[in-house]
């Protein structure tokens, strides 16, 4: 199913608060300027910066 289009435009990062984008196998929600990546699991984003994951280059 996925996150709907209109879940992604209101959800930001819980540390900076910017905009989030969707990566591209869709299991998380990337933060570019944290360089975080917030795990999708079970079609819920998990948004707590301890659960975050670091972007890989």
């Amino acid at each position: 199913m996925g996150i709907s289009p209109d879940l992604l435009q209101i959800l930001a990062c819980p540390k900076c608060k910017g905009e989030l984008q969707l990566n591209n196998k869709e299991v998380g929600l990337t933060c570019t300027a944290c360089q975080l990546v917030y795990p999708i699991r079970d079609d819920i984003p998990i948004m707590l910066i301890e659960e975050a994951l670091p972007l890989k280059g």
